[in-house]
């Protein structure tokens, strides 16, 4: 240990984020864009697990999990950057939990 570091403060630094859960909607232009697709590549690239889908209000739905700063991220990508040629109004999110392990291991699309 280094001076001044506590065994508590090591613990610390060297745990993992929490694993999270979270409901999402996403109002705007987003079918027929590609949403779903841009939206499961970006999750894989960050290895969270979940789901997205067409609703059949025109919206885009869905549930991510995983490490939370990873899922912070695909936040902000679902409330600001979207596919390419949409135009997102906003992103509700809905259903926040911490979780002891993350629930779904892939992400895919859902018909």
């Amino acid at each position: 240990m280094g001076v001044g570091e506590t065994s508590s403060n090591i613990a610390l630094q060297n745990s993992t984020p929490p694993v999270v859960t979270v409901e999402f909607e996403v109002f705007g232009v987003v079918q027929g864009v590609y949403f779903t697709k841009y939206c499961r590549d970006r999750a894989n690239e960050l290895c969270l697990g979940g789901w997205v889908k067409n609703s059949k209000r025109g919206t885009i739905v869905g549930k991510l999990n995983g490490p939370k700063p990873f899922v912070e991220e695909m936040v902000t990508w679902l409330t600001r950057v979207g596919s390419p040629g949409s135009k997102i109004e906003r992103c509700d999110l809905t259903n926040f939990e911490y979780l002891a392990r993350q629930e779904f291991k892939n992400f895919s699309i859902r018909f």
